[in-house]
């Protein structure tokens, strides 16, 4: 066999035909950008679900567990050890519902709020390099876009964005 053909490599690239298409493009940016995102969050001691845990816990009002698990889009049961950890850490207190005995509701306490902090800072970090390529107008821009595609397509988001000004 002869080396210096099999030196010879082009580099990796993606198909013409996939470039065309906004679905595999918009998968190949979010899985690229959760993928540094799990990676940071854990060099930092945090798991990727305490982010969303945490947000809308911060919004303050406490959640059942089930509400929390539908809106992070958790298995319940998986959810558990999230709680399990943040709790232990301090950052969220679990006490029976008052209303149901049989639920537990969730809230943030101040050092969860501090550490929301902390990956909100982390989150802007690595948003700021990921999208450096786009001015402030272009990423409103694609925020808009990416806010009416996620409250076409999930109507978790709906609930939580506000609709835009009237023209």
């Amino acid at each position: 066999m002869n080396p210096s053909v099999t030196e010879i490599r082009p580099a990796p690239r993606v198909a013409k035909e996939l470039l065309k298409s906004n679905g595999f493009l918009l998968a190949r940016m979010g899985i690229g950008f959760k993928t540094r995102v799990i990676a940071l969050f854990e060099e930092e001691g945090f798991e990727h679900y305490d982010y969303g845990v945490l947000a809308i816990l911060a919004e303050g009002i406490p959640e059942t567990q089930a509400t929390i698990a539908a809106t992070v889009n958790v298995d319940p049961s998986r959810l558990v050890a999230v709680l399990d950890s943040l709790e232990q850490r301090g950052l969220v207190v679990r006490q029976r519902d008052p209303q149901d005995r049989r639920r537990h509701v969730v809230s943030i306490t101040a050092d969860g709020k501090r550490d929301l902090g902390r990956l909100r800072e982390l989150t802007k970090k690595l948003e700021n390099e990921y999208f450096a390529p786009l001015d402030e107008e272009e990423r409103q821009t694609l925020r808009d876009l990416l806010q009416r595609l996620a409250c076409h397509n999930d109507p978790r988001c709906a609930s939580a964005v506000e609709p835009p000004p009237a023209a």
